[in-house]
């Protein structure tokens, strides 16, 4: 499923002209036990696919490691991101030594706290119609744990117990939901919005290139998703093979979220056994 990566000759002049060297096949990663004292953390959100064998084969050029938060969305070759299809894809990555969270089953961004203690949220992945949905508090964490019994299964490995709210849409009580069944959240740094959701004719892809390598500063959290169904120049590869080249020649390196001093600790709980478990069989309430 992986596909070789090539850097084209206006490519060049770009890294050129930002003072980057081009990176060759297998050079630029960071030398075995090396210490990582300037480390930026590289997280992905799942999306429509297109593009993560790509990610993953530029992250494997660094020797980079990241953090992906998983929902079940739609794919463009017709599938879900968590489907039997990518269940092999997920199981490689996560032997490959990343990190992985929760971003909720549905991809439902929170939009208000009810009176009676649920929750509203919207509910869109992909190309999906948008639907409104009501969750309760125990709705609100079988969400976040689903993604996370599905990672059991297709990779046997436990997912840390981390989320990531779509949109990062939360409120304070939402926050105190998750945490009550042991989840805490993962933001991203103001710097590290990397701008992949956003509309290309507006925000091309060397404009984010340049803005990211002006203002991503050591200790931040990257934020980007695994392809972007309304972006018409596709971002990955082609900001951030040259993004990682640029913060590297600057002396940063891509460590995984699992050393960062926010989460370090909370990420070596052990998960719960009860992810172990299937989903509880309520529903949540759809409103139009």
């Amino acid at each position: 499923m992986t596909h070789p990566i090539r850097t084209s000759p206006g490519r060049r002049a770009l890294l050129t002209l930002l003072g980057a060297a081009v990176v060759a096949p297998g050079v630029g990663a960071q030398p075995q036990g090396a210490p990582c004292d300037k480390p930026v953390y590289l997280t992905f959100d799942t999306g429509h696919m297109g593009v993560a064998p790509l990610i993953v084969d530029t992250l494997k050029r660094f020797d980079a490691k990241a953090t992906f938060f998983l929902a079940q969305e739609p794919t463009m070759d017709g599938g879900q991101t968590l489907d039997d299809r990518w269940a092999p894809w997920w199981k490689a990555l996560a032997a490959q030594g990343h990190d992985f969270g929760s971003h909720t089953w549905f991809h439902d961004a929170w939009a208000a706290d009810l009176p009676d203690g649920r929750f509203r949220f919207r509910r869109a992945a992909g190309e999906q119609p948008v639907q409104m949905v009501e969750l309760t508090a125990a709705q609100y964490c079988e969400e976040l744990k689903r993604p996370a019994q599905r990672f059991l299964e297709m990779t046997g490995r436990p997912m840390s117990m981390i989320f990531r709210a779509p949109a990062g849409r939360t409120s304070t009580a939402l926050l105190a939901v998750a945490q009550s069944c042991g989840y805490r959240h993962v933001g991203w740094s103001p710097s590290g919005f990397l701008g992949d959701e956003l509309p290309s004719d507006r925000f091309p892809n060397q404009a984010l290139l340049e803005q990211a390598l002006r203002r991503v500063k050591p200790g931040d959290i990257l934020m980007a998703h695994l392809g972007i169904w309304s972006r018409q120049d596709p971002w990955a590869p082609t900001v951030l093979e040259p993004l990682l080249q640029g913060l590297k020649s600057r002396g940063m390196c891509f460590a995984p979220l699992r050393d960062h001093p926010d989460y370090a600790a909370w990420m070596r709980k052990p998960a719960e056994s009860a992810l172990a478990q299937g989903p509880a069989s309520s529903r949540p309430r759809q409103t139009n």
